[in-house]
């Protein structure tokens, strides 16, 4: 079996080792690069991988190297493995950091940058891909049978597009949390408990995603059909459309979007 390492071994690291480990990999197979005495430890009692406290020749038996450091240490971690991997596939989960600088690190054209989100900690996630020119199909695909047990993969076709991805769902659990916990203010402010209103505002939130996802039709429809002019469901949009929400939350990935270009310019220039 090939050999994966991993550089870093942060949670979404751990989210992809441990859906490699339960879908047959054997845990001799991976190795994990990791300062972190306490995470190295867990890792190989959790997993039972390999672990290094540095990177040394070892990594000269990965075929695929997956890049899960903190985007600024990104290049002092580089630096030491860069010897040893030049011949392997190359995937990064790194925010901000851009194919350009890696391959100039790694000493290869054989790059993916993948944009996780962290939902993939329970297999329901999805990533966002994108591939250089010297990725070859075979290799995309071997891509995704690494990220296949932490969820779904959307590849694009423009690098730049990840700065979208990154807006929409690598930030978007933090906004499905958001919207949550003001349905659970308004549910307390109602008369409900706490327990009450995160059962129901999560249900919901899960219930009408299961619809959208299984359904041919599209989000605006459903809106409609669940929408009687003069009800309640009319009395919160119309509400909701009154303050600008709609616009506000579109301005709002706008200026993730804008953020994720500025890390790259910041971190991920070669």
């Amino acid at each position: 079996m090939d050999t994966i390492a991993f550089i870093g071994g942060g949670n979404m690291a751990a989210a992809i080792i441990g859906g490699l480990i339960r879908s047959g990999r054997n845990p001799s197979s991976v190795i994990v690069v990791d300062p972190g005495d306490a995470q190295r430890e867990k890792l190989h009692a959790d997993f039972g991988v390999r672990v290094l406290a540095a990177a040394d020749a070892t990594l000269e038996e990965a075929t695929l190297v997956v890049w899960a450091v903190k985007p600024q240490y990104f290049q002092a971690a580089a630096l030491p493995c860069a010897a040893h991997v030049d011949k392997a596939l190359h995937l990064s989960v790194m925010a901000g950091i851009r194919s350009d600088a890696i391959a100039h690190a790694v000493r290869t054209q054989r790059v993916v940058r993948a944009m996780p989100n962290t939902p993939a900690l329970i297999g329901e996630g999805i990533s966002g891909l994108f591939a250089r020119d010297g990725v070859s199909d075979d290799e995309r695909r071997r891509v995704e049978d690494v990220l296949a047990p932490t969820g779904q993969v959307l590849w694009v076709a423009r690098e730049e597009d990840l700065d979208a991805v990154t807006a929409l769902s690598g930030s978007g659990p933090a906004y499905v949390f958001y919207f949550v916990e003001a349905m659970m203010q308004a549910a307390a402010e109602m008369g409900l408990s706490a327990h009450q209103g995160k059962q129901l505002a999560l249900a919901t939130f899960m219930g009408a995603s299961s619809l959208a996802g299984s359904s041919s039709e599209p989000p605006e429809v459903l809106r409609e059909r669940v929408t009687s002019k003069g009800g309640t469901t009319f009395a919160a949009l119309t509400s909701l459309e009154a303050d600008g929400v709609k616009a506000a939350f579109v301005k709002a990935l706008k200026a993730a979007q804008q953020r994720a270009r500025e890390l790259g310019d910041e971190f991920g220039r070669a």
